[in-house]
């Protein structure tokens, strides 16, 4: 039976997509990708701008490692920003595919998703393949997606935290209540067990960054993660006991042999 994922009639092998700050160079960031194994990275528009083209070799090294780009609209904070973004960033790196952040709060980085829902209508309307940064509220899901998104991507905590899936509930809750609509945990992962735990869900991907751009060993960590969303994938889809508050033993007691003594 095939398992493939597809974004806006695009279809993918991996499961796992990369972001491309913080990375000690860009050597350990090309080697990282591949370890992961992604075929679609994130980028910020302002890694490219600047004088003197000084984006123009970040922009190669990804170029040479083949994979898909999908631009974001990272630190913007309005609907006029983001969408300006977003379409500097079609002409700069030739896709209609963003990933929409508009934030609304500074010490979490919690999206504005009266904004985002406004961004995204606009965005749509103007042939973008939006992939909307939200929360994982269902009532701003049902607007993005009535706003033209086909792809929803809850955080599972606050951007760069490494705290993991801070409402499972709210998240399960999530993949029931859509369950045709490709979910993308975005933000928060910290360890490839979080990431297991987000595919055991039912999560059809995960977008992530700062835990393998920070940690000890960027290159060893990207491959852990891979193995840990086939791990959980798997583990999902073949269907996981439901959990039970009482023991129930594994070997059966029926026919075990009687050592009690007879008491007078």
């Amino acid at each position: 039976m095939t398992d493939t994922l597809s974004f806006y009639g695009e279809t993918l092998t991996s499961r796992l997509l990369v972001g491309t700050a913080l990375y000690p160079s860009p050597a350990i960031l090309a080697d990282a990708i591949r370890a992961s194994g992604a075929e679609v990275v994130t980028v910020s528009l302002r890694r490219e701008s600047g004088a003197g083209r000084a984006g123009e070799s970040f922009w190669s090294l990804i170029r040479n490692l083949g994979v898909r780009v999908l631009p974001n609209t990272a630190g913007c904070r309005t609907v006029k920003e983001a969408v300006t973004t977003a379409e500097m960033a079609r002409d700069v790196f030739g896709t209609p595919w963003i990933k929409l952040e508009v934030i609304g709060e500074d010490d979490t980085l919690q999206p504005d998703v009266f904004g985002l829902v406004e961004a995204a209508r606009i965005l749509s309307r103007d042939g973008f393949n939006v992939f909307p940064y939200t929360t994982e509220d269902l009532v701003v899901a049902e607007k993005l997606l009535a706003a033209g998104c086909e792809v929803l991507m809850p955080w599972g905590a606050p951007i760069g935290t490494g705290r993991g899936l801070n409402n499972p509930y709210g998240l399960k809750a999530m993949r029931a209540h859509f369950p045709g609509v490709p979910l993308v945990v975005d933000a928060g992962i910290g360890t490839p067990s979080h990431a297991a735990a987000a595919m055991e869900l039912g999560y059809d991907a995960i977008l992530l960054n700062t835990a393998i751009a920070k940690a000890g060993d960027p290159v060893a960590m990207a491959k852990a993660f891979a193995l840990a969303l086939d791990a959980g994938r798997l583990g999902y889809r073949a269907g996981p006991m439901e959990p039970r508050d009482m023991a129930a033993p594994s070997t059966p007691v029926i026919g075990r042999a009687f050592t009690g003594v007879a008491r007078a």
